[in-house]
């Protein structure tokens, strides 16, 4: 495909609209989200390089989408199975015992869950529990929803498969699952233990005063997805086959669609109540990444760029440079299309650096509200119980737990570099 230089201008000009759109989340006086601004943008950048379909089929990294569907039915088949809100009643328990003790609990569960089954996920099912846990025990929420938050973020740094960014990053640079978790380890679990000791300070007050009211477990399971002992069983049965599939030679998409596929041979789960609970709007929003960032990769700013900061000292092969970068990029215009502009200046062999991308893109989504779309879920199911999580109050937490994982990271990476 050849392209003109009035192409590249437009081009250039399109991808810039399309991420400040994407980095103020909307537009103005219309109903739309990053989602539909991506999605506008690729298809006039589409139109304006004269793309056919064969393309910007192309462009799209394949068994990513795979891979990333896949992980949304097995999703779909724990939340229906009831697993998430039984997990977390079964966490209600240590309550009354000692708020700072719940803390730890929740954050610690809410990691461990998110590294395989998705931080958004584990936001969205186990936040209302835990404000309505809260209420009925009569101790202050707010710690409680950003150490979930927080927690779910770090905790889904640990694999390839934790975040959308991560299945990305594990995909597209090749890496092998179990060297990736087994490195991640470390700066993930200091970087939780952090977190939680910074929550336990800035909210010491709070998290002192022991539970007063009585906690009615089936009031609480009210409303939500009845526990189901074969479908969570299955859907976890088939997960852990997953992962340890991953750790063998065969594509992880392959091994991912397969047993997914198994999770649809249910004589009572239809399969109309798994698709509906896919999120198509992030399968979308990736779609329509790919093509506006492969298309703004023809007309060579992308370099051009690179190597303007590399006279200026500016070299992605610098880890504290990179990790800025990163930083940066990922709480201007989220962790997703961040990873989407920096991952294609990495070759294969800069293995170390693909691991600093998945987990500085990823702890950087604690420094922000709008950093990452959990934290985003969690504020917005409180704000339904009438618990508001402002900018400010999350930033004054979100600040030094951010500085504090970094600091981590980077010691870490010092010490051990892959």
């Amino acid at each position: 495909m050849s392209w003109s230089p009035t192409q590249n201008e437009a081009l250039i000009a399109l991808f810039l609209l399309t991420y400040l759109g994407i980095a103020l989340g909307r537009l103005p006086r219309l109903a739309i989200d990053r989602t539909g601004v991506a999605l506008l943008g690729a298809l006039a950048m589409g139109l304006v390089a004269n793309a056919d379909a064969a393309t910007l089929t192309l462009l799209v990294d394949w068994p990513t989408m795979a891979l990333l569907y896949a992980l949304m039915l097995f999703s779909a088949q724990l939340r229906l199975g009831g697993f998430y809100t039984f997990l977390a009643l079964r966490l209600v328990d240590s309550v009354s015992e000692s708020p700072r003790r719940f803390l730890a609990w929740q954050m610690a569960a809410s990691a461990a869950l998110a590294a395989f089954l998705s931080n958004d996920v584990i936001c969205l099912a186990v936040a209302p529990v835990l404000v309505e846990t809260c209420r009925a025990a009569r101790i202050a929420p707010l710690p409680h929803l950003l150490g979930l938050a927080m927690a779910a973020n770090i905790g889904s740094a640990a694999t390839l498969i934790g975040n959308p960014q991560n299945m990305l990053i594990g995909q597209v640079g090749a890496l092998d699952f179990g060297s990736y978790t087994a490195w991640s380890a470390v700066p993930v679990v200091l970087s939780l233990a952090s977190a939680y000791a910074i929550l336990w300070w800035q909210f010491r007050g709070a998290l002192a005063k022991r539970a007063v009211g009585m906690i009615d477990l089936a009031e609480l399971a009210s409303g939500k997805p009845p526990f189901d002992a074969w479908q969570s069983g299955k859907g976890i049965a088939l997960l852990a086959g997953l992962v340890a599939l991953f750790f063998t030679e065969i594509p992880r998409e392959h091994s991912a669609l397969v047993c997914a596929g198994l999770l649809l041979l249910s004589r009572r789960m239809a399969t109309r109540a798994l698709l509906e609970r896919v999120d198509w709007h992030l399968i979308t929003l990736f779609l329509a990444l790919f093509v506006v960032v492969g298309l703004l990769r023809t007309t060579g700013a992308p370099e051009a760029v690179m190597a303007w900061l590399a006279q200026r000292g500016g070299e992605v092969t610098q880890p504290l440079f990179f990790t800025t970068l990163t930083v940066v990029l990922s709480n201007v215009v989220s962790n997703v299309p961040a990873v989407m502009l920096l991952m294609q200046f990495l070759s294969p062999e800069q293995v170390s650096l693909w691991y600093l991308l998945a987990v500085v893109s990823t702890f950087a989504g604690n420094l922000l509200l709008v950093g990452s779309i959990a934290n985003l879920i969690v504020a917005e199911q409180a704000a339904r119980y009438g618990v508001a999580i402002s900018f400010a109050t999350y930033f004054r937490s979100g600040v030094w737990v951010t500085f504090a994982s970094l600091l981590v990271v980077l010691g870490w990476f010092s010490l051990v570099a892959p």
